[in-house]
């Protein structure tokens, strides 16, 4: 909860980093064009001292010097992530489309007044803020970003945890449209679909905004209007993930997942001039739903959160879950009959199609498990066996010695 001093002081912090970052990003395309080596962190530093005594840029020497070192940092690891094929090539930073950020590396530079609810950050002093939950142990690195008009602090911090022990049985899940998740045990999550609950209204302040001048204040009122609905509908899908995603991985030891590629199921079909695509209307309305559903956020949500609980997550391939029968085995197109109705040819079985792509999932993801054994040095032996035979329903071997662990 800044001031408005603080507020601009921040929107100046912010502007500077990216001022920073764009600037040494420009001078690394440069350089390779001109055939140079690829600038390390350590010399990009000694040309930033530059930049910020030059005449040229003194309002650099105004900002904090550790966000700026900051900037550089993430810049590096940027290419870093390209070289290692993790991450496209780095872009540039554009004002009002990427969210406003910087970090204070420092510690010793940090006061958290927790009790109070207060921090103090360099050349910003102390601001009011109110907690999400109370940080608990060492301060290592605070950062500050801007989304939706708001301001927000990240508290980073480090403290010992207990070893944690895998609990639950396994389980498989389908994801889908009509249904977000289902579940191998017969459950499911009912979508929130919060992009296509407030798109009419979305519509019609972008089409107010189109009509404003551009960058005028009338402009700028309908800009933000279409921003705070964008940042609803944003924290209404995280809010519905999180919740869906913890309530899977404190229950269950193991999560079997489908491998989807969202990337390529949500491309266009519009095709181009001389070779046009068929049935644009219909796969642009299947794109923005998949979208909707936040398919790739809940897998990742779920891969850090059994990690956190002891427990794993194995990501098995797709093909054809939705038209095997977990009964026989058979594999035919004409088993799956509708969208919601499975029934084999081969020996009559019938059940919902997701369910049966859960249980195929659960089956396949079980092989993979059993097959691996790094999976069993990942969550141990015992536990893995545990899973299996709870899954199976065979005799639970006893257990071996055990001894607290913290990390």
């Amino acid at each position: 909860m800044p001031t408005g001093e603080q507020a601009r002081n921040m929107r100046r912090f912010a502007g500077a980093c990216r001022f920073v970052f764009n600037k040494a990003l420009a001078l690394q395309n440069e350089n390779y064009r001109n055939g140079g080596k690829f600038i390390g962190k350590f010399a990009m530093k000694k040309l930033f001292t530059e930049w910020r005594n030059s005449p040229d840029t003194p309002w650099l020497a105004d900002a904090p010097r550790h966000p700026l070192d900051e900037a550089i940092l993430d810049l590096d690891r940027a290419f870093q992530n390209f070289f290692a094929r993790r991450a496209d090539f780095p872009c540039f930073k554009r004002k009002g489309q990427c969210a406003d950020s910087f970090r204070y590396p420092d510690p010793k530079q940090v006061k958290l007044d927790r009790e109070n609810g207060r921090i103090s950050l360099p050349k910003l002093g102390y601001m009011r803020y109110r907690n999400s939950r109370t940080p608990i142990g060492d301060v290592r690195n605070v950062t500050v970003s801007s989304k939706g008009g708001k301001w927000y602090v990240s508290i980073l911090t480090r403290r010992e945890v207990d070893q944690p022990v895998a609990h639950g049985p396994a389980v498989g899940i389908d994801v889908g449209i009509a249904r977000f998740a289902t579940l191998s045990d017969g459950s499911h999550v009912v979508p929130l679909n919060s992009f296509k609950k407030h798109e009419q209204r979305l519509a019609k302040y972008q089409r107010r905004m189109s009509r404003k001048t551009k960058f005028s204040n009338n402009w700028k009122k309908a800009k933000a209007r279409v921003q705070k609905i964008h940042t609803g509908i944003a924290n209404a899908r995280n809010d519905f993930l999180h919740k869906a995603s913890t309530t899977i991985s404190k229950n269950h030891a193991l999560v079997c997942i489908e491998d989807l590629q969202v990337g390529s199921m949500s491309k266009s079909s519009a095709g181009t001039l001389e070779a046009p695509g068929k049935k644009v209307a219909q796969k642009t309305g299947l794109n923005k739903a998949i979208l909707d559903q936040g398919w790739f956020e809940f897998r990742r949500q779920i891969e850090y959160k059994t990690v956190w609980r002891g427990a794993f997550t194995v990501a098995v391939p797709a093909a054809y879950t939705s038209q095997t029968c977990p009964s026989c085995d058979h594999v035919a197109k004409a088993n799956r009959k509708t969208q919601a109705l499975f029934a084999c040819v081969a020996c009559q079985y019938e059940n919902n199609a997701d369910h049966v792509g859960a249980l195929n999932i659960l089956a396949r993801g079980l092989a993979i498990f059993e097959g691996q054994d790094t999976v069993h040095a990942c969550i141990g032996r015992e536990t893995a066996a545990r899973i299996v035979c709870e899954v199976s329903g065979a005799e639970i071997p006893p257990a071996a010695e055990t001894r607290e662990v913290t990390a």
